[in-house]
């Protein structure tokens, strides 16, 4: 069986698409500030984005005064980009090259936010590995939000399968390291004009 280099696939599609190709590009990531000035995550709060590509959520932040932001991706070419659209204020982030399955933080981080990273780990290894990363890395009383498609979204999504996932999942999954705040479920539309069912679930770090 041939080995997929999960790497290789991610800087293909960053190299090849532009950021407002992309199926996950929204202008206004309103879901995730929404969860954050809900549980009170301020300038102060240190957050990590994993997955965050070169996403505008880091954008919002920023102009919303943090200064204390992580922003983790497996693709460096997805991170260059989002620099670059920075210019000076890339200075105010931490950029970190790793893979969402295995990362290890080494700090403890007031917000974990992973907005369509997630269900990309269809292996239950991969999943454990998560949860138990999340839960090493977020301070007791941090905030972890989850976005992650639906059991009513796509089952495959640039070119892989996925893992869709129901409240009831979400919450088994996290349930010893972490208090349920809250659920929703969110359609996006993509630039493509397809329609996407997320479920965005808070957890707070006991």
């Amino acid at each position: 069986m041939e080995h997929f280099d999960r790497r290789q696939h991610w800087e293909k599609i960053y190299q090849t698409k532009q950021t407002e190709e992309a199926s996950w590009y929204q202008p206004l990531p309103e879901t995730s500030l929404n969860f954050f000035e809900k549980h009170g995550i301020s300038p102060t709060s240190k957050i990590i984005d994993v997955g965050g590509g070169d996403s505008l959520l880091v954008d919002h932040l920023l102009d919303r005064g943090h200064r204390y932001i992580t922003l983790l991706d497996i693709s460096a070419h997805a991170l260059d980009k989002a620099k670059k659209r920075l210019g000076d204020r890339a200075a105010h982030v931490k950029w970190v090259v790793a893979d969402a399955s295995d990362f290890q933080p080494d700090e403890l981080y007031d917000c974990w936010h992973d907005r369509a990273a997630f269900h990309f780990l269809t292996q239950p290894h991969e999943v454990e590995k998560y949860v138990k990363a999340a839960a090493a890395g977020i301070r007791p009383g941090g905030l972890l939000v989850l976005g992650t498609f639906s059991v009513n979204g796509p089952m495959k999504c640039s070119g892989l399968d996925i893992r869709q996932y129901s409240e009831t999942e979400m919450t088994a999954l996290f349930a010893g390291h972490f208090e349920k705040t809250g659920c929703l479920h969110v359609d996006h539309r993509t630039p493509s004009g397809a329609l996407q069912n997320f479920i965005f679930c808070g957890f707070m770090k006991c």
